[in-house]
């Protein structure tokens, strides 16, 4: 009834029929290294767009507007990509362990749940359906205190961050697992190597961190 009622249309384009239409989805393309200040010397980083144009709004549609039906694709992208980067590779049992990047509390009450938790879990389905196991291990959380970091400078992100992203023991994969970081955005690079930190720290391996989009 609902679909009759509002018809699926493409939230990069417009276009009739589906969530993100072909020609949206292959805005997300072949993964590019990030460079930022504070991931030097981390595990590497990757995007596969710019955060403008179409990727834009299909990212800012899926974590913004309530635009759940974009999981689907958005994942499938990240799942397509991942498996063919130099450094990814699966644990010694073949299963692949996907970390989302945590967001904060108020912010996926008013997105409908963790965002990314969903993206991941949209990836790791991607991946099972072309036969490599794969499991989502939620094992960030944010502390309370940080702020949006809309608007934020870089070292001003650092700052915000700092003390306040952790392991949550409740998500862990097994010990010594290796793990990759999966998020929507990379703008300073002060949230992913604060997620490669802690995962490295706590003896959880960062083989990379894969983004949909990059800022900047």
């Amino acid at each position: 009834m609902l679909e009759l009622l509002l018809p699926a249309s493409c939230a990069g384009c417009g276009a009739p029929g589906a969530a993100c239409c072909p020609d949206c989805a292959a805005t997300f393309g072949r993964p590019e290294r990030v460079t930022r200040g504070p991931t030097a010397g981390g595990a590497p980083v990757y995007a596969l767009a710019r955060y403008r144009d179409v990727a834009r709004r299909l990212v800012l549609s899926y974590k913004e507007r309530g635009r759940r039906d974009l999981a689907g694709p958005l994942g499938g992208v990240l799942a397509e990509a991942l498996p063919y980067l130099p450094e990814a590779a699966p644990d010694a049992a073949g299963v692949w362990w996907l970390v989302p990047a945590p967001s904060r509390r108020v912010a996926s009450r008013v997105r409908g749940g963790p965002h990314l938790r969903r993206l991941a879990r949209s990836c790791a389905g991607a991946l099972s359906r072309t036969g490599r196991a794969a499991a989502v291990a939620p094992a960030l959380r944010l502390a309370a205190g940080a702020r949006d970091a809309v608007g934020l400078s870089q070292a001003q992100r650092v700052a915000n961050l700092a003390g306040r992203l952790h392991l949550d023991p409740r998500g862990l994969p097994p010990p010594g697992t290796p793990v990759v970081v999966l998020d929507d955005v990379v703008t300073t690079g002060a949230t992913a190597a604060a997620c490669m930190r802690a995962l490295t720290d706590g003896g959880f391996p960062v083989r990379l961190l894969l983004a949909l989009t990059s800022a900047g």
